[in-house]
């Protein structure tokens, strides 16, 4: 079994590599985790020894299926308890995330087996991630950025591509949830500002909060 230092490392691969071929430069993983460059190159070479990551010197990281599987069963844990927070505890979206980054490194089975069990076994977590089954499947919808549909299309919210807690506090400020019903009304010239319709109001979006919100049918 990973220890906690290994399992960030395959979860931080999990998320920047979503695909079983996708590689992640060791530049990228420093930068994402706040470490450096060489704290990184260590720890690749001692999860290639233990067989969870393909690594050679110089060249991006790829999870080993092995290791591929640990990472969902990682990542698997957080969201369900992101998910148990939030619908069993009256958590809001925007509080779980510290509590499921200590559950998540928990070795007991069975006790996330009956999370699961307990929640109707839910496909995505509290902002629209796909939560990773028991064998570390992963079923990803097909869902595109608020700023990629056209002006006048009307599209509900499945999915937060960013869910740090100042974005998720901004949205509830804005009165906007998962499945909330957005109407793209136009786009201001000048910055990419998006001017949308939801509950009866019209609010002005920045871009960078529009890339954020992953929208459906």
């Amino acid at each position: 079994m990973p220890s906690l230092t290994e399992e960030n490392y395959l979860k931080a691969l999990f998320h920047l590599a979503p695909g079983a071929a996708d590689t992640v430069p060791t530049t990228e993983l420093a930068a994402h985790l706040g470490v450096s460059k060489p704290t990184v190159t260590s720890m690749l070479k001692t999860l290639a020894r233990r067989g969870f990551v393909h690594y050679e010197p110089y060249r991006p990281a790829r999870l080993s299926d092995p290791g591929r599987r640990a990472a969902a069963a990682v990542v698997r844990k957080h969201r369900l308890t992101e998910m148990f927070l939030v619908e069993k505890m009256g958590f809001g979206w925007a509080e779980v995330h510290a509590i499921a980054e200590q559950m998540e490194h928990i070795d007991a089975p069975e006790f996330f087996a009956r999370m699961d069990e307990l929640l109707g076994f839910p496909t995505v977590d509290p902002h629209g991630s796909p939560i990773p089954d028991a064998a570390g499947l992963v079923q990803r919808g097909a869902y595109q950025p608020l700023t990629e549909v056209a002006p006048g299309t009307t599209a509900r919210l499945r999915a937060i591509g960013n869910s740090s807690a100042e974005l998720l506090q901004f949205l509830t400020r804005k009165g906007i949830a998962l499945d909330t019903e957005l109407t793209l009304l136009r786009r201001e010239p000048f910055d990419g500002s998006l001017v949308v319709r939801y509950g009866g109001r019209e609010e002005m979006l920045s871009l960078e909060v529009g890339r954020c919100l992953l929208v459906g049918g």
